[in-house]
């Protein structure tokens, strides 16, 4: 178990590669979303949140536990087994660090999701400096196309600025036939108009 002093005073980058080395050492494809993901492509804003996506065979459940374990997340591998098992809902692994209190949400590729699939087919390799490190992000269409979704389900302008980031920064870099695809294929079209007509009076 690591010093409890030093992991109180964890810094989230110093967290996120925590929790990153975890899921590394037990051998599995991953890759992050959310704000941080926006850090990879645009200006960062602050975050508490941790999300990442993996692909979990059944049989890797028990080393993830434990290379959690080994870096103060416990989490039992029957949790995961439930959240494994779950044949709806999108429900994630909690994994909290014990003495910084600091949580990554941990979503699972299901079968059957498609979208998930096809994102983690399309992830990007970055450098997210000395702290996190080299690691996989979401491509920034899938990440806007994440900002919708969530921006559907909550109305919070942080999915509004974050939508803004990308688009300033890689507008050239989007691949829109796949960004248009997608939000067809998930339902998003009409939010996307929305969402879109709000950056666009953000960027004014």
């Amino acid at each position: 178990m690591s010093d409890q002093n030093a992991s109180k005073n964890l810094s989230f980058e110093q967290f996120a590669r925590l929790v990153l080395d975890a899921v590394e050492a037990a051998g599995l494809e991953y890759l992050i979303g959310g704000a941080v993901a926006v850090w990879a492509y645009a200006e960062p804003r602050t975050t508490r949140d941790f999300d990442l996506v993996i692909n979990l065979p059944g049989s890797h459940i028990r080393r993830l536990s434990e290379e959690l374990t080994k870096r103060d997340m416990l989490v039992p591998p029957e949790v995961i087994l439930e959240l494994f098992l779950q044949p709806e809902g999108d429900l994630p692994i909690n994994a909290i660090h014990l003495y910084s209190g600091l949580k990554a949400d941990i979503f699972l590729l299901r079968p059957g999701d498609d979208y998930r699939a096809a994102a983690l087919a399309r992830r990007r390799r970055v450098d997210m400096g000395p702290q996190i490190g080299i690691t996989y992000v979401h491509a920034p269409e899938d990440l806007i196309i994440n900002k919708v979704h969530y921006f559907s389900i909550s109305g919070q302008e942080k999915h509004i600025r974050d939508i803004a980031a990308i688009l300033v920064y890689l507008q050239d870099q989007i691949d829109w036939p796949t960004l248009d695809f997608w939000l067809d294929q998930l339902g998003l079209r009409p939010v996307w108009g929305e969402v879109r007509a709000a950056v666009d009076t953000l960027l004014r």
